[in-house]
């Protein structure tokens, strides 16, 4: 196996003290300490408060970008029939606007879209005749949603990735006997297609994200006792197991790819959660927090890992706050390795 001076082309230097000034991705031996040591960029950023949705609501689905978002769907007060809502508002980097409804109010639903003119919303909770999770899928061309073919399996709470052209569904719970499921489908357009890919583990609430149906990132979730921190990715054809995040927790939002994520709020049972954790393909970084803790934001939250959506949600009742976050700089800090 190559060392390694064989793999950089330069051995690792000893000093007797760190060195005053190394460079980003510089290693180093510390023979005083017998350590060997790093200087890395650690990400970072912060929420800053944005324009409050016109609808207060939790459980709701979301699309676009932090400058062009959508959000639909989601429930007011206490889930009750009276309470489901199909509002819809977008959003322009400074306030919502109300726009057409879903023509199915429900709640726990997901969405998935790069903009907010073309979005899909698929799955979610009615009351309506019974208390069951539901398959409907609608897509939005900017000014109204369509009924398109329904999911093979009906669920709440799933996760999502990818466009209203090419989407990804996963995970989730379903009717009584399925429950938690870890189920794939893939969405070309026309219909949806049960994958052979099944979640390693079956589970709702989760975050999610992913700009393609090839290409996903599920974290956390709940099935519904224990909470997990476990993060899997999906690259089309399998699920593979990674690295958990920091804290576990359900009902938490997501943004970005399967490569550069956010995931941030949720609940942490009794209480809510303003965690924010950011991945770079390998693991979680603890970030700075949401400035109000929420639970069931937006689920597939619009955005990037660095200019991400936190609308909606549950505080003590549902809320209607909206921050965004923006990470434009980074932080450096030498690291013990050893």
């Amino acid at each position: 196996m190559p060392d390694y001076k064989g793999i950089q082309g330069t051995a690792v230097q000893n000093f007797a003290a760190d060195p005053p000034a190394p460079v980003t991705g510089q290693v180093w031996y510390n023979s005083t300490t017998g350590q060997f040591k790093y200087k890395d960029v650690i990400p970072t950023g912060a929420w800053a408060t944005g324009g409050n949705l016109n609808t207060a609501r939790q459980q709701l689905g979301g699309a676009g970008t932090q400058t062009a978002a959508l959000n639909f769907g989601g429930y007011t007060n206490a889930p009750n029939p009276t309470a489901l809502t199909g509002a819809t508002e977008s959003y322009n980097g400074t306030s919502w606007t109300e726009l057409n409804d879903l023509n199915t109010a429900r709640s726990v639903l997901t969405g998935v879209g790069a903009t907010n003119t073309a979005a899909l919303a698929f799955g979610g909770f009615t009351f309506v005749p019974v208390t069951n999770p539901v398959a409907n899928n609608e897509s939005w061309n900017g000014t109204s949603w369509t009924e398109l073919n329904d999911l093979n399996t009906a669920r709440q709470q799933p996760g999502g990735a990818g466009t209203n052209t090419a989407a990804l569904a996963f995970g989730g719970e379903g009717p009584p006997p399925v429950g938690k499921t870890g189920a794939t489908e893939s969405w070309n357009g026309t219909s949806w297609t049960t994958t052979p890919a099944t979640m390693n583990t079956a589970r709702f609430a989760m975050g999610s994200c992913g700009a393609t149906n090839t290409a996903a990132l599920a974290f956390g979730g709940a099935e519904p006792a224990p909470l997990y921190a476990d993060t899997e990715i999906y690259n089309g054809s399998t699920w593979t197991e990674v690295n958990n995040l920091n804290t576990a927790r359900a009902y938490l939002s997501g943004a970005g790819t399967n490569t550069a994520a956010l995931a941030y709020g949720g609940q942490i049972p009794p209480a809510k959660s303003a965690l924010t954790e950011t991945w770079n393909g390998t693991s979680w970084t603890e970030l700075n927090d949401l400035n109000t803790a929420r639970g069931g934001l937006a689920v597939v939250g619009p955005g990037t890992n660095t200019a991400a959506l936190a609308s909606g949600g549950a505080t003590a009742g549902s809320s209607g706050a909206t921050e965004e976050w923006n990470a434009p700089y980074s932080a450096t800090e030498i690291i013990t390795t050893t």
